[in-house]
């Protein structure tokens, strides 16, 4: 998405001169850009002061992450983080699997995904995991399914949100796609997908499964494993009249 884009930070004086102008009673702030965290310690501690001092209401801070850029803080440092406000990170792993992570250009492994996940879980910061479904290509959706969850089970999440795979014009992957060296799955088989990846999760602690993301090609959202054969069910009429 942001490949032709420069990379660039907002000057501190820029970002003051908003919160000043800020409702003085904001409860939750979110950081927008592709990757906020890449700013490093220093300097999101920082902001989350300046934040604070602005704007003393604001119990929640929350911002998108990568994996890649999480790696490079301390567990110490992730706990300041949280303690100066920072409780909520979106975090795209997408898949379970290595190969299509390469595929995807992430950027990391599983075992990395997984590393730094527990390490938010030790710092105690709250994430939600966002997975896409169709990525793997047609006849492998199932077994992603089942990677994907293997990985989530590794971990505590606060809530996973489904994301369907979409072909944009000009990408490497519509070129893969029109050299018919990518083939999307159809819509029954990402419905499976999605239904797999129901059966197989595990979580440790109450999980939100949400996909009410606007690429979704089915609109559902409940608690695991509490909601589980509801969530299955509502999937499964999907399939038989997709």
């Amino acid at each position: 998405m942001y490949k032709d884009v420069k990379y660039c930070q907002v000057p501190f004086a820029d970002i003051e001169m908003q919160l000043r102008s800020g409702y003085l009673y904001t409860e939750k702030v979110f950081l927008t850009g592709a990757d906020p965290m890449s700013i490093g310690f220093g300097k999101m501690k920082r902001l989350l002061d300046m934040i604070h001092q602005y704007l003393p209401y604001c119990a929640c801070v929350a911002s998108y992450a990568s994996i890649k850029n999480i790696s490079r803080y301390s567990v110490d440092e992730l706990s300041i983080l949280h303690d100066a406000g920072l409780r909520l990170l979106y975090i795209g792993f997408e898949t379970g699997r290595d190969d299509i992570l390469k595929l995807m250009n992430k950027g990391h492994t599983v075992n990395e995904a997984t590393q730094q996940a527990r390490k938010l879980n030790e710092a105690k910061i709250q994430f939600n995991t966002v997975v896409m479904y169709g990525i793997a290509g047609k006849g492998e959706s199932v077994d992603n399914a089942f990677a994907t969850a293997k990985m989530i089970n590794q971990f505590i999440t606060s809530r996973v949100i489904t994301m369907n795979l979409t072909v944009f014009y000009g990408t490497a992957l519509d070129s893969m796609v029109r050299k018919g060296d990518f083939i999307p799955p159809d819509g029954n088989e990402r419905l499976l997908e999605i239904k797999t990846l129901l059966e197989k999760l595990e979580p440790k602690k109450p999980m939100l499964f949400d996909t009410t993301h606007p690429t979704n090609i089915i609109k559902i959202q409940g608690t695991l494993p509490k909601d589980r054969e509801i969530l299955i069910n509502t999937v499964e009429k999907y399939i038989k009249t997709f």
